[in-house]
């Protein structure tokens, strides 16, 4: 959960009132956050250096609160959020509504994106706050909710980055390109001197803060980049601003910039920053709209602060707490979260019309709004009540079947083994002989490292891997592995599905086939399964590449259904993973089998 650090005296003016400590953690909890730590700035200098004594630290004593928020609740993210939050569910403050400046025809800012970036960061968007009055307080909040997005929903800037500017710096129009680094000159921020793309690059490497972010472009032949009509840099994203632009206590137009790779997430990260800083602009909860023209043509305005009407009916909501509430009751404690409610005209049970800001993007159902009249009614006054039917909670027969199977296999002399569901490409396919037919494998888009690169369709791969890092051990190595495999699945909703395995692996200085051919007796003669029954012989000869030629087949059962293979693995397969020594693999399809 995310944690937000505020000063105790600053938070309550921002109240209206004092509270007790006391006071404060019970007003946390009928919000829903938690009041998780009360300090001081100069004890938290002082963990953060390791300093022991106390007139070793500098800063003030200023007492600190530490509240913990939920992690999809952005709008708390900065003291103005939470502030707001806990006014309006105080009843000191109605709930405000976010509005776009006026701008004549021709007159608004535009941002004009380039083909080239659609191949990096595609997506775009921008906002502008104007006369916006800053001082140290307000300022240090505005960067640190960067920061907390930049952390949270922004996932370390792989999805979003934020870009903020003095707008009295530049001119517009503006523009999003995607340019070789050697292109790219500017003076990043805190940096006196001009820097090409792929110099800063290397200059940053050794920077703390920023080398962690490099990962995201850096490989790329072109970099994204934002100009403004005199070819001023302002960012190049997700890595840095321009120290042209930079933002101070005197800055009273601020450009906002998102670039991102996710347009929905985009478009939170834009609205939250917005909405909550707008409330210091000359024009109070006032933004003014910057229009955004791709290369294909296609205009969008930003930032988008419409409320979305979302109805359910009464019993979805109150029905999943407990609770007898009525359409008046269930409004007022909606608009206690922020969120405005009337009634809906229907002809059967009762249903209401809930406007969802743009600063609550976490309302997505009527579990949500479950969930905030649960808390604004209060969950200590939910009355306790006994279940009306009793259930006692049991493991799947799956699951049972694979620990009974796993302690068979034990029993005949293996040793489990557990490995990754994520493997590489080369090893689920060319290093055991296999094409890929592009209809099988799940292939991860954007893999951290060439270990993890695709879902696993065999175990077989696994355990030769487990193997070769444990080849000194003495022979013979009997191995096995009870887990799943997915492979592509246009049946399923999320286009996969996954099938549990039995994989066993003998390995000696001769291949052990019938080792392996006395554990498959053994699981076809405890399988009680009263539809599957096995034949005499149970076995078909098969030819898969993975194996020696007759030396291998397929188990059937007694229609003629596969529910695994066995075979002596080809040495070019063990030449492949450095193992020297035959040996004998199975595979199960133990699903087929329950």
């Amino acid at each position: 959960m995310p944690t937000l650090s505020v000063g105790r005296d600053r938070l309550f003016a921002a109240l209206g009132r004092v509270y007790t400590q006391e006071e404060f953690e019970k007003l946390c909890f009928e919000f829903g956050i938690e009041l998780d730590d009360v300090t001081t700035e100069k004890a938290i200098i002082r963990k953060e250096k390791h300093l022991e004594e106390e007139g070793e630290a500098e800063g003030d004593e200023e007492v600190i609160y530490k509240i913990e928020v939920a992690a999809n609740r952005y709008d708390l993210l900065c003291l103005e959020g939470i502030a707001r939050a806990l006014r309006i569910f105080t009843g000191t403050e109605a709930t405000p509504v976010f509005k776009l400046s006026s701008i004549p025809d021709g007159s608004m800012l535009q941002m004009h994106v380039k083909q080239e970036t659609s191949q990096i960061r595609p997506y775009i968007v921008c906002a502008v706050l104007r006369g916006v009055t800053f001082d140290e307080v307000r300022y240090n909040s505005f960067i640190d909710l960067q920061d907390k997005l930049h952390q949270n929903i922004c996932r370390k800037r792989t999805l979003v980055a934020i870009g903020t500017h003095d707008l009295d710096t530049l001119q517009g129009p503006f523009s999003y390109e995607a340019l070789p680094p050697q292109e790219i000159n500017f003076v990043p921020l805190k940096q006196e001197r001009h820097f090409t793309a792929d110099k800063l690059m290397d200059f940053y490497r050794s920077d703390m803060k920023l080398k962690k972010f490099l990962h995201i472009i850096e490989n790329s032949p072109e970099y994204p980049v934002i100009y403004d009509s005199n070819r001023t840099v302002l960012s190049l994203p997700p890595i840095i601003n321009g120290a042209h632009t930079a933002i101070t206590l005197k800055t009273r137009n601020v450009f906002i910039e998102c670039t991102a790779t996710d347009l929905t997430k985009a478009n939170i990260v834009l609205n939250t920053m917005v909405a909550m800083f707008s409330e210091y602009c000359e024009n109070k909860f006032e933004v003014e709209p910057v229009e955004v023209i791709s290369y294909d043509g296609s205009k969008a305005i930003y930032p988008d602060l419409s409320c979305y009407k979302m109805e359910a009916s009464i019993s979805d909501i109150v029905g999943r707490i407990g609770i007898s509430l009525d359409e008046t009751q269930v409004i007022s404690l909606l608009k206690k979260m922020q969120l405005q409610a009337e009634p809906c005209p229907s002809k059967g049970e009762p249903r209401i019309s809930v406007s969802v800001p743009p600063t609550r993007s976490d309302i997505l159902h009527a579990c949500d709004l479950a969930e905030d009249v649960a808390i604004a009614y209060g969950y200590n006054n939910v009355p306790k009540s006994k279940p009306k039917l009793m259930t006692i909670g049991g493991r799947q027969p799956l699951n049972r079947f694979s620990d009974k199977i796993r302690a068979e296999v034990t029993r005949a002399g293996y040793m489990e083994v557990l490995t990754f569901v994520l493997t590489s490409y080369e090893e689920n396919f060319d290093m055991i002989n296999r094409k890929d037919d592009g209809n099988k494998a799940v292939i991860i888009a954007n893999p951290r490292t060439s270990e993890f690169e695709v879902v696993r369709t065999s175990l077989m791969s696994c355990l030769l891997k487990t193997l070769k890092h444990n080849i000194d051990h003495p022979r013979p190595i009997k191995i096995f592995e009870v887990g799943d495999v997915v492979a592509l699945d246009t049946s399923r909703d999320v286009g996969a599905s996954n099938n549990r395995r039995l994989a066993a692996l003998y390995c000696s200085s001769n291949s052990g086939f019938e080792e392996i051919m006395g554990l498959v007796d053994r699981i076809v003669k405890i399988v009680r399964a009263p539809h599957i029954t096995f034949g005499h012989p149970y076995y078909v000869e098969t030819s898969e590449p993975e194996f020696f030629m007759k030396r291998q087949c397929k188990i059937v059962t007694r229609d003629g259904k596969q529910v695994g293979y066995l075979g002596i693995v080809h040495a070019e397969v063990l030449r492949k993973f450095g193992i020297p020594d035959p040996c004998t693999f199975v595979e199960i399809d133990l699903e087929a089998l329950l």
